[in-house]
């Protein structure tokens, strides 16, 4: 306990909501107590996440617009951001799990950085939440990382809004695995037809969507080195294929 708080630089009042944090559904199940663990303290981290960091995004970068702060937050709230975090503050060493190697597990590893905000938050509100958000945000940004990350939603969503009838949806078709290891599998959809445009497979359900924007980007001719050459507008990299 006093090692994870030193690395958050955060001492909790109640130490019940770090100790729920860092309980991973396999290892509260596997107890015959019936232990609770901290999915719904993820579902509540990863909706103050999202409102720190668009605030921040907003205020700090008043000359970007609507579409390259979008971007920016994906970059920021993904799968590998959410992992380097809980690295950082050692979640591997110390979330709860019944099986070894979950502990080095990038989806594992980001959700119960979520319930880490969400615990922070309930135990201070959301003022300390935001300050122990933006510890790890705000290096991050001026890291470099964030330019190498592709938000192949928003650029497949500014590619097709054009044609008023190419409305994209995302649709989940699949859950496979245990509850613990989950992978769901996702399809991009488009138009009347409701054509798929691609699948995606992924822990977790925001990857998933990710995935299957980025394998419809591919279908239509477009890759990650000229999506990146150019941060508002794609470009294809070769003709279309049909």
């Amino acid at each position: 306990m006093a090692k994870i708080e030193e690395k958050m630089e955060y001492e909790f009042r109640n130490p019940k909501y770090l100790q729920l944090a860092l309980t991973h559904s396999s290892y509260a199940n596997s107890n015959a107590g019936g232990l609770q663990h901290n999915e719904r303290l993820e579902f509540l981290g990863d909706s103050i996440l999202s409102v720190v960091v668009t605030d921040y995004l907003f205020t700090n970068f008043p000359d970007s617009d609507e579409g390259e702060l979008t971007k920016l937050r994906a970059s920021l709230v993904c799968e590998k951001s959410l992992y380097s975090f809980a690295l950082k503050v050692g979640l591997n060493e110390h979330i709860k799990v019944n099986r070894k190697e979950l502990c080095k597990n990038p989806s594992v590893l980001a959700d119960a950085f979520e319930a880490l905000i969400a615990a922070v938050y309930l135990d201070s509100g959301m003022n300390e939440a935001k300050k122990f958000i933006l510890r790890f945000v705000e290096p991050a940004l001026t890291s470099g990382d964030q330019a190498a990350f592709v938000d192949y939603k928003t650029f497949l969503q500014e590619i097709t809004q054009q044609n008023p009838k190419e409305k994209l949806e995302y649709f989940l078709v699949g859950k496979s695995g245990p509850a613990h290891n989950r992978k769901f599998t996702i399809n991009v959809r488009s138009g009347t037809k409701k054509t798929v445009l691609g699948t995606g497979m992924a822990n977790r359900k925001k990857e998933a969507e990710q995935k299957a924007a980025k394998e419809a980007l591919k279908s239509m001719g477009y890759d990650r080195k000229s999506l990146l050459a150019d941060g508002k507008k794609a470009k294809p990299a070769a003709t279309p294929t049909n």
